[in-house]
Parts: C-alpha cells; sequence; structure tokens
C-alpha cells in the first residue's frame, strides 16, 4: 500500500502545480488493456471513463480528443470542431514521441506539448470523470470543468 502512495505521473504533477483536486485510482495492469476492460475491472460505468486519443491534421498540427471508452471518435465531427479539413489518428509508434505517454496510459494532462484538447460534451453532466493518470495502472478522477480549463480545451460532440 506504501507504494502506491510514491506513485506520482507527470499528469499528477501538472495538476499539483496548477491546484487541481483530483483522485488517484491504482490497479494491477502491466500490459496494455484498453479502456473498456479497465472500466470493467474497476466497476466504472462507461459513460464515465474516458479514453485519450490524438490526431494530427494536414497542416501538421496535433489534436487531442477525449471520449468515453466505448464510443469511437467521428474523424468528420472531430476535424469540424478542431477547424481542420480532415484529421486521423496518428500511429501507435508515434504516441510517446508526441505525447511524451505510452499506449494505455495516455492523458491529456503533462504531455510534452500542450495540443489543442477537446472533451466530449456528455462529459460535462457529470461532476466527475475517470481519465488515464498518465500510466499503465494508474487513473485519475478528475472534475471535467476543471480538465477542459487545465488544458485550454472545450466540450463537443466528437463520437459516431
Amino acid at each position: 500500500m506504501a507504494k502506491d502512495k510514491e506513485i506520482k505521473t507527470n499528469a499528477m504533477r501538472f495538476l499539483d502545480k496548477n491546484k487541481i483536486v483530483y483522485n488517484k485510482i491504482i490497479y494491477e495492469c502491466e500490459d496494455f488493456i484498453d479502456g473498456i476492460d479497465v472500466a470493467k475491472k474497476l466497476g466504472q460505468p462507461f459513460e464515465k471513463t474516458f479514453k485519450t486519443l490524438v490526431t494530427h491534421s494536414k497542416s501538421g498540427n496535433y489534436f487531442v480528443f477525449v471520449l468515453p471508452v466505448d464510443k469511437e471518435l467521428d474523424l468528420k465531427k472531430a476535424a469540424r470542431c478542431v477547424m481542420e479539413k480532415s484529421v486521423e489518428m496518428i500511429h501507435v509508434k508515434d504516441i510517446t514521441k508526441v505525447t511524451g505517454y505510452i499506449r494505455g496510459g495516455c492523458t491529456p494532462l503533462g504531455m510534452k506539448k500542450q495540443y489543442f484538447t477537446v472533451v466530449h460534451k456528455t462529459a460535462a453532466d457529470f461532476d466527475s470523470i475517470f481519465i488515464s493518470g498518465g500510466k499503465r495502472g494508474v487513473q485519475i478522477e478528475i472534475n471535467p470543468l476543471d480538465l477542459v480549463n487545465i488544458v485550454k480545451g472545450k466540450f463537443d460532440d466528437i463520437i459516431l
């Protein structure tokens, strides 16, 4: 148990520095498992458990999209809400280079560079949501308004 208290990710340092309240959730996970499996493992509702996806546009910009784990990103809606003609998912091998995080531990908080972030509008319906904590086996429970404010993002409809 003492070891759990020692875990501090870049995402948590970012929140601490900005005095944002959050809860840390630690769970067993050595290899990649998707967000649906994480939610099931922790008994969290899918609609409150969010995944982080990173895209890029032909103009060379990167964008971050945060959506419920059981939903799919609508690339056309995503492009429209960031005023691009189109966006596409970055390749899995590029996740660490672009974000500083690994697959299964990617979070919109404390990336190498702060990219424009869009959180699916349903997040605003909740007092708190669950997102990756910046490392496999770590989640952060955070107020969605705090999340959008700290990443200077917005809420929008981005799912199929």
